[in-house]
């Protein structure tokens, strides 16, 4: 009776073992069916070019030319040994250390006057939020009028109040300073809107909670509840704009042209410099593939360092 009852108790659980693998493969190839379109979008577009850009960054391809030959490291070797790449870089970096800080810094106090206020809200979020979403093309060819030596607005006013004036964008004292503060005017409006909607998510009952304990100024209470609870926001916000300053391009091409000298040449304006005006494709691929480790690098040493200092609850 027993052996009959096991007999039966196996022959019952075969098929329910063989529907539910029928089940998941099933699931499984519908899963596949919907990501792939995707995933194949993801590889054609985004790792095949990169794994190509690494590719020609080992040969001395010229662009439009029917054959190259692969000459290994040579290109890292002569683009550290060039003096403009070398200049470019720490342009670049100097110009983030110098736009990052403004923008967090005046995109959180604008984040904080607004929240503060009862009226226009809207209004001066859509003015901050302007410069972000204007054409930044048009923008640099004001900013080049107002930037004029002569008849610029900028230094119209300044002698207007006795102030000494400077050809801001071909002096080498000034030109990178100037982008660095398009660069913060540009951006402000994006870190802005970031921080509005990090203060929208912090709980009412935690500012309570700091004034039972003692933190009646609004010093007490942006120190102890407002700065900790926008640690996620400020971490991504720092990121994204440190990722946007290496990314500065348009304002280099329109303004400057990289000079004077390489004063202003940012690693974009060298990498299109190379490969679509000197046509040395394989070397200004070499710039992309030092571009791309570095940006990778930022992003990944802020993730890391800033998450040990952010408090998610």
């Amino acid at each position: 009776m027993t052996g009959t009852q096991a007999n039966a108790s196996g022959t019952s659980l075969r098929p329910s073992r063989a529907g539910s693998r029928s089940r998941n493969i099933a699931e499984a190839l519908i899963a596949w069916t919907l990501v792939g379109p995707s995933l194949l979008l993801l590889v054609v577009l985004s790792f095949l070019p990169v794994v190509a850009v690494f590719a020609i960054a080992l040969t001395d391809w010229q662009f439009g030319a029917d054959t190259l030959s692969f000459v290994g490291l040579a290109n890292f070797h002569q683009l550290f040994a060039d003096t403009e790449f070398r200049a470019s870089l720490v342009n670049t970096v100097a110009y983030t250390l110098m736009m990052v800080p403004g923008t967090v810094i005046l995109g959180l106090a604008i984040a904080l006057l607004i929240e503060s206020g009862k009226s226009l809200r809207a209004f001066y979020r859509a003015v901050h939020f302007l410069p972000f979403m204007a054409t930044l093309a048009a923008m640099a060819i004001a900013w080049e009028a107002l930037l004029h030596p002569a008849i610029g607005l900028v230094n119209q006013t300044l002698s207007g109040f006795g102030l000494p004036t400077a050809n801001w964008l071909r002096d080498e004292r000034t030109v990178l300073p100037v982008l660095a503060l398009i660069g913060i005017w540009q951006n402000l409006g994006y870190a802005m809107v970031l921080f509005l909607a990090g203060l929208k998510s912090i709980p009412q009952e935690l500012y309570d909670a700091a004034s039972i304990d003692g933190a009646d100024s609004w010093f007490e209470r942006l120190r102890t509840v407002t700065l900790p609870m926008l640690g996620p926001v400020s971490m991504f916000v720092v990121i994204v704009v440190a990722l946007r300053g290496f990314e500065t391009f348009d304002t280099v091409k329109i303004l400057t042209q990289g000079g004077p000298g390489y004063s202003s040449s940012m690693l974009l304006f060298t990498l299109y410099r190379e490969s679509f005006e000197y046509l040395r494709t394989g070397y200004g691929a070499a710039v992309s593939v030092v571009f791309l480790l570095i940006v990778a690098a930022l992003a990944l040493i802020q993730a890391r360092v800033m998450d040990k200092r952010v408090h998610y609850q």
